[in-house]
């Protein structure tokens, strides 16, 4: 595969990746390395890449896969101290989005278990099919399906508490 097919072929996904990578890291610099990472794997994978059936999806669960695997390596500790750092900034841009009603279900999906997290992530925000989704988890659609459905539902509880005061 020569350097402009693989660019035309990678390219198009990548602030998907970017977008999972920032869910799981949650800092932009670890986010950017991750992507960055995963490029640089499928380039010196690239005559591999035509063997796939969906490269996209491929490249999505390379990147969760990588993002796990980091969070779960030596560096492990020193991402908490960056996790901690982002979470505790108070800049008057984080106290502004908080406002906003998409930037509050972001920080509610952020409690849900990884899994429904990945799912939500995958399903609303970069619309896959159930299939693909099944594909990249290593899970089987109606898994998938039941698991989103309970994320939505906390998502919605969530929601109602926030803006109606808890009635429900």
């Amino acid at each position: 595969m020569k350097q402009k097919e693989f660019l035309t072929t990678v390219m198009p996904f990548k602030d998907k990746l970017y977008r999972l990578a920032k869910r799981l890291l949650v800092s932009n610099d670890e986010a950017e390395d991750a992507v960055q990472e995963i490029y640089l794997k499928l380039w010196k994978g690239r005559d591999k890449i035509g063997n796939y059936k969906n490269p996209e999806a491929f490249a999505m669960t390379m990147t969760k896969n990588f993002c796990l695997d980091r969070l779960k390596s030596k560096q492990a500790g020193n991402m908490k101290i960056v996790h901690s750092n982002f979470q505790n900034s108070d800049n008057v841009e984080r106290k502004v989005e908080a406002i906003d009603g998409v930037s509050l279900v972001f920080q509610i999906m952020e409690t849900l278990p990884e899994q429904q997290r990945m799912i939500v992530q995958l399903r609303d925000v970069e619309q896959y099919e159930f299939a693909e989704i099944a594909e990249m988890l290593e899970s089987n659609e109606t898994a998938i399906r039941v698991a989103l459905s309970r994320a939505r539902k906390v998502l919605r509880e969530e929601m109602i508490k926030k803006y109606n005061y808890g009635i429900s």
